[in-house]
């Protein structure tokens, strides 16, 4: 289990938890971080920050400090 701040551009997985203080963990579950969904990453700003997740149909920007509060089953490329 790795967390979603490690991912590079392309790399996808599973979620397997959130975690963080209450009110960054009620947002990140608002947005659809819950156990069981699938992410993968986009875009990674030339910079490495922010980096673009596509969960559930949409894309979605978050900082890395957000996405090492997501941790992530990596799934094997095809």
């Amino acid at each position: 289990m790795e967390h979603l701040s490690d991912f590079q551009t392309g790399d996808r997985g599973i979620v397997c938890d959130v975690h963080g203080e209450d009110a960054l963990l009620a947002r990140l579950l608002d947005m659809g971080f819950t156990p069981g969904t699938r992410v993968s990453v986009a875009l990674c700003a030339p910079t490495g920050d922010p980096i673009v997740v596509r969960l559930r149909g949409y894309l979605l920007s978050l900082r890395r400090s957000e996405a090492a509060c997501i941790s992530v089953h990596r799934q094997k490329k095809a």
